[in-house]
């Protein structure tokens, strides 16, 4: 598709977003104040599309933003027919004041009545008050020209103009094709005499525009050109290829290009013949390398500016991204789901590229027909007329505009005058049996979300990790977010690192106004959900989406999201139907022949009869990607073939699981691959003995929290899982007394070989993070309900034994929600008071102020010291029981009523600890302006310190003044109502 067919269907403006900028990024290119107060309007709302450009705005006046909340928009101009708004936003204190400005706009100019409602919504935004001081001319960092109407170029253009004035560099960007008088040509013509270095973004329509080879020329004479290759390469910038149309690039492009403006072929000789010869310079954005280029440029220029500090940020971000932005290594064994890759890329971003394109849409060329209209005929002549001149146009030049059609089956090409692609979805209205309409649910193309549907084990995530990797560059980086609804919360706040914005909570004062817990959690999500809206596009991947809500709050995820048709893009997959009144793409089975490959694994040359038996087993496994792949592996590693391993499932009895319940309807449609799993577990045990590791380890996963799981807890949870005859474990216990200087080594060895084990057989797969895994959804629900006793407490002790706050807090929640008992859950755990005490102390306290203060998330921080008080409070109480056992009391010379008399010291430090908890949550209530509970709370803290330590005693008296700042507080409250 050429830039003139995609100048004709882009037709929606940027994304006005936030920023805060440092003041050389705020300061944009200014001359005198020539410029007439009156506004410079355009005749064409489409001139305001992907406008990118940043300094235009009161330009002529030496402008200079203190803060930038709305980037200036521009509108491509012309001197007969003026469009004046005299309303902007009061908030900024400009009233009926002038704005001037240019950008993109179309080359034929469209009647301004149609579109005066759409331009005047777009531009009531707030900008900042301006200052009219100083007339000289203010330079900028970075001048950038480019030319077309490409979707690609301009989010490419608006990407770059983004990260140069994030990294504090000053820009001015501009397609001076789009110019329309001589004020905005002298505006652009003063920005290229004062930047410091000239940009310019080449594309194989470049060298047929005017302004290009001239800005090529002029930056060339300064000696400070820095070329962008967009679409083509260094390479291809040939005079002879481009003059004599050599190559399948120039076929099309290329000829004598300065006849098509009038130009003078040696100038148009020497601008590119010079390109070549700018060495320090190779900055190459094709061949998907968007991010690459974008980055380099950026780091190369602010080292030629000096801002070294730009480049060290520049350099840690990519450091700690290359680690950490994708959670698994690409499957190089990646079977089919080509259709599916193409239409997921339609429909982020409303077109495929490459190969896609032939891969998956059948275009069908239909007779043109005349657009129905249903309603009323009256008002709609003067929309009719138009639309039969633009007919008459577009048949005098010998072509219709062409658009793309999507329906639910196909994707068509039809003959149409507008294209408007944030509204491809025509509206039916379905009226039932009640006269009630129904909603019409369709796939939304174009608008920067994708939602993928499937049971258990289909591929989804293995599709999603395709695609990003595949995709990558065109996103500054992948996000990728846990859709588990009691981990979602936190892993959306996560980002914070890669986004480099705060999500804490801020600092108190008894001066500043206290704002309850909800506002703050969401003014911590508010600004993540700000970065993720500015121009910088990034891929934000929810992957395994249990519900639209939020389980703690109940709040919808659509809160958590950017808005959508922005640059950053959604990509959910879910196991449920769907997801924010979107239709999901649902995910099918593999193909007869892909699936018989996946399960083949290196076995070739098959007979008919083991064919046969593939086919069997991949009926009986319900056709699950997850089952084929196991069974691959099976072949791969072991010497048996398709038929025996049909007979060795089929003759596995299966275990007395209790599969009853609404969340094991999974698993009870899916009761063959279960009897695969148990064929692996008799491998593992035929491999290194009864009850090896790595089963034990399966076991054991099935209690974590859904995040990656660190190998070394995991296999110390599988040793804890307790032996089925108790004197073998008295034996092994003894023996590794007797061999404590080897035992270390051995652990780690068997660990790995075990971990190793598991994925070779896709029992678990491996992370790019080194000594993680994680299992299947399906293996963890299974190894729960097959698990015998004792797992999770083991897998408790492992985790509060080796887990840490910092790297490992998914699974410290994940064994408080086992201790604790959140929601409906009982508790599944418990334990003796000493470790109540240790768990208190050590985890619940720590975890519960870092969720608070580092996160925001008030309500879970003070959900988990709640269910920590019951527990304390609940031991307390049985301390508080008389003592029946008669051993007991004869222990003591007095006589003993109580635990507490039994064990005095015990019982203290229980009440010391109950004392802290109660301590930290009433100063947590004060942050929250609960102030009433928070007085209840800190008087009972006050009650058990005085009790055990005295008045005097300093943690007593600092009680004691948290209570009289809360008293204070509290009567501040009640004298203002």
């Amino acid at each position: 598709m050429d830039l003139q067919e995609d100048s004709s269907i882009f037709g929606s403006l940027p994304n006005i977003t936030s920023r805060n900028l440092s003041s050389s990024s705020s300061t944009f290119f200014s001359a005198n104040q020539s410029l007439s107060p009156k506004l410079l309007t355009c005749t064409n709302i489409d001139s305001l599309d992907m406008s990118l450009v940043t300094a235009e705005l009161e330009s002529l006046a030496s402008i200079k933003y203190a803060s930038l909340d709305v980037y200036p928009f521009a509108a491509a101009c012309t001197s007969n027919d003026d469009l004046k708004f005299n309303h902007v936003s009061s908030s900024t204190g400009i009233s009926n004041r002038t704005l001037s400005s240019y950008g993109i706009g179309r080359e034929n100019d469209c009647s301004r009545h149609s579109k005066s409602k759409k331009i005047g919504k777009l531009l009531e935004t707030s900008v900042p008050p301006t200052s009219f001081s100083s007339n000289r001319l203010r330079s900028c960092d970075v001048y950038i020209g480019f030319h077309g109407r490409k979707p690609s170029l301009l989010r490419f253009t608006n990407w770059l103009r983004a990260e140069l004035e994030i990294q504090g560099l000053s820009c001015f960007v501009t397609d001076r094709a789009r110019c329309r008088n001589f004020r905005k040509h002298s505006i652009a013509e003063r920005a290229m005499g004062g930047c410091t270095f000239g940009g310019v973004i080449l594309t194989r329509k470049s060298f047929r525009n005017p302004y290009t080879i001239e800005e090529i020329r002029f930056f060339l004479s300064k000696k400070n050109l820095v070329p962008i290759y967009f679409d083509l390469g260094p390479d291809d910038c040939l005079v002879r290829d481009i003059i004599e149309k050599r190559g399948e690039l120039w076929e099309k492009h290329g000829g004598e290009l300065w006849l098509l403006y009038g130009g003078l072929e040696m100038e148009w000789k020497d601008a590119v013949t010079a390109l070549s010869r700018v060495e320090e310079w190779k900055l190459e954005a094709h061949d998907g390398k968007l991010r690459d280029c974008i980055l380099r440029a950026v780091t190369l220029l602010a080292l030629r500016l000096g801002r070294r500090s730009v480049v060290d940020r520049l350099t840690k971000w990519r450091e700690r991204a290359e680690k950490e932005e994708f959670p698994f290594p690409r499957n190089e064994n990646f079977i089919g789901r080509n259709k599916e890759l193409s239409e997921l890329e339609f429909m982020l971003f409303g077109d495929v590229s490459g190969d896609a394109e032939r891969d998956y849409f059948e275009l069908k060329a239909r007779p043109r027909q005349k657009n129905l209209t249903i309603g009323s005929g009256r008002g709609n002549s003067v929309d009719e007329k138009r639309r039969d001149q633009e007919r008459e146009r577009s048949k005098r030049k010998g072509k219709e505009p062409v658009v793309w059609k999507e329906s639910e089956k196909e994707i068509e090409m039809q003959s149409t005058e507008f294209f408007q692609p944030q509204q491809h979805t025509p509206k039916v209205k379905n009226i039932g049996k009640h006269g009630r309409r129904r909603r019409s649910m369709k796939v939304v193309y174009g608008k920067g979300i994708a939602c993928i549907s499937g049971e258990s084990g289909i591929g989804k995530t293995e599709l999603i990790l395709e695609f990003a990797y595949r995709f990558y560059q065109r996103y500054k980086m992948v996000l990728w977010i846990g859709g588990e609804s009691r981990y979602l919360r936190q892993n959306y706040l996560n980002l914070w690192p890669f986004l480099e914005v705060d999500v804490g909570v801020e600092n108190y004062t008894e001066k500043s106004q206290t704002k309850s817990f909800e506002d703050q959690e969401e003014a911590a999500v508010a600004r993540v959900r700000k970065e993720l809206m500015r121009n910088i596009p990034f891929l934000v991947v929810i992957d395994n989406l249990e519900s639209e809500k939020d389980w703690w709050d109940g709040k919808l995820v659509m809160d958590l999201l950017p808005r959508f048709s922005g640059e950053t893009h959604v990509l959910i997959s879910t196991r449920i139907s769907r997801v924010m009144n979107l239709e999901p793409l649902r995910l099918s089975y593999l193909s007869g022949v892909e699936a018989m490959s996946l399960m083949q694994g290196s076995a070739k040359d098959l007979s008919i009869a083991e064919i046969d038996a593939l086919l069997v087993i991949e009926e009986k496994l319900g056709r699950l990607t997850l089952g084929l792949a196991i069974v691959g592996a099976i072949l791969s590693e072991l010497p048996i073939n398709p038929s025996r391993l049909l007979d060795t499932i089929n003759r596995i009895s299966s275990r007395d699981v209790t599969l009853s319940g609404r969340e094991n309807k999974l698993l009870r449609r899916n009761t063959f691959l279960l009897l695969l799993f148990e064929v692996c577990f008799s491998i593992f045990d035929h491999v290194v003995g009864s009850r090896s590791l790595a089963t034990r380890m399966v076991l054991a996963s099935g209690w974590f929290a859904p995040a990656h799981i660190p190998v070394s807890i995991l296999a110390l949870a599988a040793r804890k899982i307790p032996e089925r005859h108790p004197h073998q474990r008295l034996w092994k216990n003894i023996v590794c007394s007797l061999t404590c200087g080897f035992t270390s080594s051995y652990a780690q060895r068997s660990q790995a070989e075990a971990s190793s084990l598991l994925l070779r057989f896709n029992i678990a797969r491996s992370c790019t993070k080194e000594g993680y895994i994680q299992f299947n959804n399906l293996i963890k629900l299974y190894a729960r309900k097959r698990g015998i006793a004792g797992v999770a407490q083991a897998t408790v002790q492992a985790i509060i034994s080796r887990g840490s706050i910092n790297h490992h807090s998914d699974h410290i929640w994940a064994a408080c929600f086992l201790l604790l008992g959140f929601g409906k859950d009982p508790i599944a755990v418990r334990v003796k008071v000493s470790e109540l005490l240790f768990l208190a102390k050590e985890v619940i306290l720590p975890l519960a102020i870092q969720t608070f203060k580092n996160f925001s998330r008030c309500s879970a921080a003070l959900e988990l010291l709640r269910l920590c008080t019951d527990e304390l409070e609940t031991a307390d109480q049985a301390f508080l029981t008389p003592v029946e056992n008669w051993f007991d009391k004869s222990l003591c010379w007095k006589q003993i009523q109580t635990h507490a008399q039994l064990n005095p010291c015990l019982w203290q430090d229980l009440a010391l600890v109950r004392a802290t908890v109660l301590e930290t949550r009433a100063k947590l209530m004060i942050r929250g302006g609960q102030f009433d509970i928070g007085d209840d709370l800190i008087r009972k803290s006050i009650f058990i310190r005085t009790s055990i330590c005295g008045e005097n005693h300093p943690q007593t008296i600092s009680a004691q003044e948290t209570l009289t700042k809360v008293t204070r507080l509290l009567a501040d409250v009640q004298t203002q109502f």
